[in-house]
């Protein structure tokens, strides 16, 4: 039995062209987000989906504490804070490890992208003041928008953002060479209930994005930063 509920899958927006056999395409996603006020639209990043709470570090299952190499630097800052955590479940991106995206301008290795307490998830006000109370950043922000009358007006804009290179300077794994942002993660800027997930978080990714497979743990390596040696809890 899981310790806790693990991250929801994000369902793809229709236009999305980065899908696999086993995504969920959310097709009536207009229909939700017409009823949003405002939504964000964050930088989706590449790297391993983790959760800090009181019960430990988690990778995406949530069946039992993660012992990954990758997260030694992660669990070590968890056991400062972790009493601090109280209900509080932190969702963040771990960068630490290159997967399909080398990152040639990063300053943290961590980067929040929602903060789930009991049945509910934050708002992104309230995800950005208890993540810069842990001394964690978040998610690069691209855009927070009103929905325009039309679908057609927001899928236009929406794919002329995606087309940016991102805040981090991506470039490919294997082959070293400039590469766009993976995609973006759209998300309801209140917060929402857990069961109401899809209606409020959807995603673009691109095409041909992912360029690793189950062996790619073998053969990892560490993201380099802006500034090696610095007094993030990543900087080993």
């Amino acid at each position: 039995m899981a310790v806790s509920q693990k991250y929801g899958r994000t369902w793809h927006y229709p236009f999305s062209p980065g899908t696999t056999s086993d995504d969920r395409i959310q097709d009536n996603y207009w229909d939700y987000l017409k009823d949003i006020p405002t939504i964000i639209h964050t930088e989706k990043l590449d790297g391993e989906n983790n959760c800090l709470s009181r019960y430990g570090v988690f990778a995406r299952s949530h069946a039992a504490p993660t012992t990954s190499a990758w997260t030694t630097t992660i669990r070590q800052y968890w056991e400062r804070i972790r009493h601090d955590l109280g209900n509080l479940e932190v969702f963040l991106e771990n960068l630490y490890a290159v997967h399909s995206i080398e990152y040639k301008h990063l300053d943290h290795h961590f980067y929040v992208f929602g903060i789930r307490e009991h049945d509910r998830w934050l708002g992104w006000e309230e995800t950005c003041f208890y993540a810069a109370m842990l001394d964690l950043p978040t998610v690069p922000v691209l855009a927070t928008v009103t929905p325009p009358a039309t679908r057609a007006a927001f899928e236009a804009a929406t794919l002329s953002l995606v087309q940016g290179r991102g805040t981090f300077d991506p470039h490919d794994a294997a082959d070293g060479s400039p590469v766009t942002m993976e995609g973006i993660v759209s998300r309801n800027i209140n917060g929402y209930s857990t069961t109401d997930f899809a209606q409020n978080v959807f995603k673009y990714v691109r095409k041909g994005h992912v360029k690793t497979d189950q062996h790619w743990t073998r053969h990892w390596r560490r993201a380099k930063l802006n500034y090696e040696g610095g007094n993030y809890v990543d900087h080993r």
